[in-house]
Parts: C-alpha cells; sequence; structure tokens
C-alpha cells in the first residue's frame, strides 16, 4: 500500500501540477479569445435560455420532436451543477484560502471566466456528436465526440477519457462524497457513518437505478433550491459582516498580486501560492475542461448545440462566481482564517461567528445535500463512461455496483481512494483537452452560423476546413 500510495502520489503531482493546470487555462484561454469573449458578451442570453428551457413545450404551431433528447435543457444544467456544487464549494475554496491567501480567489475568478469558454465548447461539441444507444437514448461526451469529431484513429483516445471516467467516479462521485457527509453529520449531529452511508445508499438508489431521467427530474429540484438557501445564508453572514465586506475585496485583488506575510496560525503564502491554489481549486470545483459535463448536456432535448453551449456555461459562472465567492467572502469578512483552520471547517467555523449555534448546522447540511446530489450527477457521468467502454447492456450492473459502494465509503478510510480518484479526475482532462484543441474549428463554425443565423443541426455536415 505504501508503494502504491507513492506511486499515485507523484502522479498526482504531475497531473495538477503545473503544466496541467497551464494546460486547462491555455485551452480554455484559446477557446475564449477564439470565440471573441463571446461566453461573457452572451451571459445575459445564456440566463435567459436557461429560463426558457425549463420545458420543452413547443411553440405554436410547432410539431414537438421526441427523439431530440431525453430531458429538458434547464434539467441537463442542474444534472451538471449537481456534480459540481459539492465540497470544493465549501471545503475546496477554505482550503485555496488557508494555503494561498485571499489571492487564491481572484485566480478562482480568472479560472471562471477562462472555464466559460471551455464548458461552452463542451457542450457543443457534446451535442453535436451525441449518438442515440439501442435503447432509443442519447449518449455523448468527450469520448463520443473524440469518436465521431476525430475520426476512429482516435478511437483510443476516447476509450482512454471513459476508463479514467469510469474510474474517478466511484471515488470523487461516490466514496469521496458519502464520507464527507458521514463525516460532516457525525461532527455535528452525532450521527454514526454507517447509518449516514445507509441511508444515502437507499435514497441515491431510488434516484440512480431509475436512470437520467429520474436523477435530472430531482437535481432539477433539489440542487436550485439548495443552491439558493445557501447563497441565502451566505448573504446573511454577509449583512451580518457588513464592515468588512469591502475589506475581504481589497484582500482578494491585494493578495492576488502580492505575497501574504504569515500571522496568527496562518503560515503565509507567495503569489504563486495564490495562482496555484485559486486554479487548482477553480478548477476542481467547476470541473471546466474535465469533461465530465458535457456528458449530462449530450442528453438534453434541443436541435442546437450552440444553445445548449449557452446554457451550459452558465454552470460555471454559478458555481464559481456565485456560490464559491460566497464561500469565499463569508471567510474572509470572519478572522478565523488567519487562525489555522482549513478546509470545510474553516467554512463552518466562519458561519458560525457570524450566526452563533446554528452556522455549523448550516454548512453541514449543505455539504450533505450538495455531496449527495454530487453522487447522483457523477453516477450518470460513469455509467456513460462504463457503457462506451462495456455497452449498453453493463448499465444496470454498473449503477448496482455504484450504490452498493456509497455505504462502504461512508465507514472507510479513504486515504488512498482519495488520491487514487483526484489522480484519474486530472487524467480525465487530458484527452478532453486535445480533444477540444483539436476540434476548435467546429465549435467556432458553429457559433458563428448560430449567430449569423444560419443554424447549423446535428447530423448536418462541416467543412472542416473552412471552420
Amino acid at each position: 500500500m505504501e508503494t502504491l500510495n507513492s506511486i499515485f502520489g507523484a502522479i498526482n503531482g504531475v497531473v495538477w501540477g503545473p503544466l496541467m493546470l497551464i494546460l486547462l487555462l491555455g485551452v480554455g484561454l484559446y477557446l475564449q479569445i477564439g470565440l471573441k469573449l463571446m461566453p461573457i458578451r452572451k451571459l445575459g442570453m445564456g440566463f435567459r435560455l436557461m429560463w426558457q428551457g425549463r420545458d420543452t413545450k413547443p411553440a405554436p404551431g410547432e410539431k414537438k420532436k421526441e427523439d431530440d433528447g431525453e430531458i429538458s435543457p434547464f434539467n441537463a444544467l442542474m444534472t451538471a451543477l449537481s456534480a459540481t456544487i459539492g465540497t470544493g464549494n465549501i471545503a475546496g475554496v477554505a482550503t485555496a484560502i488557508a494555503l494561498g491567501g485571499p489571492g487564491a480567489v481572484f485566480w478562482m475568478w480568472i479560472t471562471a471566466l477562462v472555464g466559460m469558454a471551455t464548458k461552452f465548447a463542451e457542450a457543443v461539441l457534446a451535442v453535436r456528436y451525441r449518438e442515440t444507444d439501442s435503447t432509443g437514448f442519447h449518449i455523448g461526451g468527450p469520448m463520443f465526440y473524440i469518436k465521431n469529431g476525430l475520426g476512429r484513429k482516435w478511437l483510443w483516445l476516447g476509450g482512454a477519457f471513459a476508463f479514467f471516467g469510469a474510474v474517478a467516479a466511484f471515488g470523487i462521485g461516490n466514496t469521496v462524497q458519502s464520507n464527507s457527509v458521514a463525516d460532516a453529520l457525525d461532527s455535528t449531529f452525532g450521527i454514526p457513518h454507517g447509518l449516514t452511508g445507509v441511508v444515502i445508499m437507499v435514497l441515491a438508489g431510488a434516484v440512480i437505478l431509475g436512470g437520467i431521467k429520474r436523477i435530472a427530474k430531482v437535481a432539477g429540484k433539489l440542487v436550485p433550491i439548495m443552491g439558493i438557501l445557501y447563497v441565502i445564508a451566505g448573504l446573511m453572514v454577509l449583512i451580518v459582516n457588513a464592515g468588512q465586506v469591502g475589506e475581504a475585496f481589497r484582500l482578494i485583488f491585494y493578495y492576488a498580486f502580492n505575497p501574504v506575510a504569515a500571522a496568527g496560525g496562518f503560515a503565509g503564502a507567495a503569489v504563486m501560492a495564490a495562482i496555484r491554489f485559486g486554479v487548482a481549486r477553480g478548477i476542481f470545483s467547476n470541473e471546466a475542461g474535465l469533461g465530465s459535463a458535457p456528458i449530462a448536456h449530450a442528453a438534453a432535448r434541443t436541435k442546437n448545440p450552440v444553445r445548449q453551449g449557452l446554457i451550459a456555461m452558465l454552470g460555471t459562472f454559478i458555481d464559481t462566481i456565485i456560490v464559491c465567492t460566497i464561500t469565499a467572502l463569508v471567510i474572509l469578512t470572519s478572522t478565523v482564517w488567519i487562525e489555522g483552520e482549513a478546509g470545510a471547517s474553516l467554512t463552518a467555523l466562519s458561519f458560525d461567528a457570524a450566526l452563533p449555534g446554528f452556522g455549523n448546522q448550516i454548512v453541514s447540511v449543505a455539504l450533505a445535500v450538495f455531496a449527495f446530489t454530487t453522487i447522483l450527477g457523477w453516477s450518470f457521468y460513469g455509467e456513460k463512461c462504463f457503457q462506451f467502454l462495456f455497452g449498453t447492456r453493463s448499465i444496470m450492473l454498473y449503477r448496482v455496483l455504484f450504490v452498493l459502494a456509497i455505504p462502504l465509503g461512508a465507514m472507510a478510510n479513504l486515504g488512498f481512494i482519495w488520491l487514487m480518484a483526484d489522480t484519474f479526475n486530472a487524467l480525465m482532462a487530458i484527452p478532453n483537452l486535445i480533444a477540444l484543441a483539436l476540434l476548435s474549428p467546429v465549435v467556432f463554425k458553429l457559433t458563428r452560423d448560430y449567430f449569423d443565423g444560419k443554424d447549423i443541426l446535428p447530423g448536418e455536415e462541416l467543412d472542416h476546413d473552412k471552420g
């Protein structure tokens, strides 16, 4: 076990190291420039399309196509958000500040603004190159846009993504999440780990075994409600700490470019630490470039890839610019962050400092719900990766194994599993980023044609040379 730990530790240091972070930011920046900052300029349009996409009732005189997808565009976004809004928004932000100082928040924002273009491109390609499986369901994601967009000679790369995704789902999207919930509920309410694991297994199993339609339906209700309640709780803290909000923003902008001196229990941080932990935790939270979210967006009922891309990019904005910022401001308007705390406990103590008696409980409940929805979203991601490797008949086997792993995660010591899952999570990004770079001309052409009024629908041929 020590040998495996050292091997995966070495690999993890590379795949989450500076080179990977530069690659993620570099591809995102290239896409953002190639799209002429469209994801930022058309943010309002994205929110309008999201609101219109809550259901897919046809316009007057228009027939509804039942074969365009399985879930509404809105629920596709909520399914993607269910997997991204999680421990990264609560523990990840706290860790970034604890290790990189307040300036890390600025670099999280930069990662999100760049990542909006990445998420847009992922969803555009997912819808453009999706397939229909033998059961009539639409399936897509990086493995399919690699296979159908780059051709058969690149099939091995799609297989690599699917393998990494299927393994990562059991860790980062399952056992790690159930363990986080069990820890939070045990420390706050004294609920045993085993009981938490069984309850999550039963609740998650009831949803996961019903497939994407049931997952999307639950995510479409639970994610907005919990997200809004968490933001409201955060705003309550900021109202209590109103006098410190301006100073918090000053700290964020100043220490993004200046080192932080050691103070109290805080060890200090160089500018490179702010950049490194801000970018790494930003990507860990919003998953832009990892290739997970497009698997959900491929199932959306939509006829145009660009429309779904405009909705998909909101996931990065909501996750990082809104939810992570709320967490960051709560932490920075308290003084707990300079006392040496880190992770979810730092967020909990910061909430409790402003809302004594129940601030800690708010964080524990939010962490539990966010982690639960992450399990739902990642179950679908892993399932589609498994299906790509082993065929449609393997779906139910994967769902059962995924559900059975939940209580094991709640009760286990996950040091090695966390390391392995985190490594495979990063490895997913490599095939995806290669595909995004090579297929970027398709994204640019589809986007130009959409805004020029020349809608090109999935299935129509594109002239790649002119893209």
